[in-house]
């Protein structure tokens, strides 16, 4: 803790009638495991490696991720709508857009953003597409002319900052196949050295994986994410398809062996991550960089059953194995995005946020992230106090959604209803209903709140508009003293 830091806890204690706790930050390792090698999609390589971007020998921090697949590999993104948008986000938007959602190939950096750094930004970007297109084995694809090229490109770090681009060239080149000197592998070993490559303030590589079957076959889904703190994501597709000095942040690549059309793909992602990456928060801040990725090689049919007729998968003309890939795709996304927020900075809390009886999906999305997003809330979680004032303030300030008739809607104070819900599985404790107040038992208030996970429900009790159901969730976390340590001296 840095001597400017003592001295403000010092003053702190000293001005306050209240003694807060400063708790230590909960150890995270748990939540990373080994993963047998047989989960995995096949038809790709991957390893991370050390090239010097970071100060500290041997540090992961630069990633590949390869798809060897003799089939076409179809690529969807969902990138930050943040206007100062990083190089790496309008050159792999740019991949994207141009070849018509195909991509076989990712390389990823840790320790610069490469954001806001003009045109050398942009060109050092471009450097490291053509470089990792180089690694490629050749197919039919790579001879078609407008499609140049076939990498897409993720960095995270400090903004600002120039990238050593030399050392990251150098890096790459390493991992040619027929080098003494490559990792490139598929089993549990490259994954996570992967992982590692593009971790920042993580605490541990964020990984996962899963099988599912569609019309008989089976395939399979994994994926890696990073980020702990500069999170409050808001993705959305391609633009072309869709019509300071902080570090930056949430990336995240998700690879699968089935096969599904590039539009479908997009669909499906755009749909996951509102529900996931767009729906968790660290700390309310959006940044220049956030990225998820999804490949999908159709590797999975060569090993499949050959009695079985292994269809693509597309919205229009496999309607019921789309709606199967694009629920597997969901959950499978909001397991990585909880990891997100596990790992927040300093977080010692991890809590869902639910708003249910909503009008729109929309308002109680809004209504969650307000709530998720509160620094009075949060800093109350961190003191374990069931200050539910604060929540209902923060549900108070969001404006609402018109009627089909064009009449804005108002939440009415007398049929909301605030409950603590334990994770423990025991008996929820309501704290207001219908609007008053319950008499709160402040011993059982403090048994839910002193565990890591719990949950906020609020119920808006207002009917429903529309087809989509007015329930909403957002993950979140606490602010700790902790947080404000790591981000006040971040770029030291």
């Amino acid at each position: 803790m840095s001597l400017i830091f003592r001295r403000f806890m010092a003053s702190a204690s000293a001005s306050s009638s209240t003694t807060i706790t400063l708790k230590p930050t909960p150890s995270k390792s748990h939540h990373h495991s080994p993963i047998p090698s047989s989960s995995f999609p096949k038809g790709y390589l991957l390893t991370g490696l050390h090239c010097g971007i970071k100060k500290k020998p041997g540090i992961p921090d630069l990633g590949l991720i390869l798809s060897t697949s003799p089939h076409q590999t179809t690529a969807a993104a969902c990138f930050t709508k943040n206007t100062f948008k990083a190089a790496p986000v309008l050159v792999s938007e740019h991949v994207l857009v141009k070849n018509g959602g195909k991509a076989r190939a990712v390389v990823v950096n840790s320790g610069c953003a490469n954001a806001v750094t003009g045109k050398q930004g942009l060109k050092d970007a471009w450097a490291m597409v053509e470089e990792t297109d180089r690694l490629l084995p050749s197919s039919s694809e790579s001879t078609s002319s407008d499609q140049e090229h076939h990498t897409l490109v993720l960095s995270t770090g400090v903004i600002g900052q120039n990238l050593p681009i030399s050392k990251i060239i150098a890096g790459i080149r390493s991992q040619t196949p027929s080098s003494t000197t490559s990792t490139l592998s598929n089993d549990f070993a490259g994954w996570e050295r992967a992982a590692r490559a593009f971790m920042t303030t993580d605490t541990f590589p964020k990984l996962r994986a899963r099988t599912f079957k569609i019309g008989g076959v089976e395939y399979r889904m994994a994926g890696m994410d990073k980020g702990a703190g500069m999170i409050h994501p808001s993705m959305g597709p391609p633009r072309a398809s869709a019509g300071g000095q902080l570090h930056a942040t949430l990336l995240g690549c998700i690879l699968t062996d089935a096969p599904v059309s590039s539009k479908s793909l997009q669909s499906a992602l755009t749909y996951a991550v509102e529900r996931s990456f767009n729906s968790i928060s660290v700390d309310g801040e959006m940044s220049t960089n956030d990225t998820i990725l999804v490949l999908a090689n159709g590797a999975a049919q060569d090993s499949s059953n050959a009695a079985l007729k292994v269809e693509e998968i597309d919205e229009e003309t496999n309607k019921e194995g789309y709606e199967v890939f694009k629920k597997e795709l969901t959950e499978f996304a909001i397991d990585l995005a909880k990891l997100v927020v596990r790992d927040g900075e300093g977080a010692t809390k991890f809590v869902t946020v639910t708003v249910k009886n909503a009008p729109t999906y929309p308002d109680a999305h809004r209504v969650a992230s307000r709530i998720s997003t509160s620094a009075l809330v949060k800093t109350a979680l961190y003191g374990e106090d069931a200050n539910w004032g604060r929540i209902l303030s923060a549900t108070g300030s969001v404006p609402l959604s018109s009627s089909p008739s064009g009449i804005p809607l108002e939440i009415d104070p007398k049929k909301v209803s605030v409950t603590f819900i334990p994770s423990d599985g025991s008996s929820p404790l309501p704290v207001l209903i219908n609007g008053e107040p319950e008499k709160v038992d402040e011993a059982r208030a403090k048994e839910i709140l002193v565990k890591e996970d719990l949950e906020v429900e609020v119920d808006l009790g207002m009917e429903q508009v529309g087809e989509e159901e007015g329930l909403a969730r957002y993950w979140t976390c606490d602010f700790s003293y902790e947080y404000v340590r790591i981000n006040g001296d971040y770029r030291s």
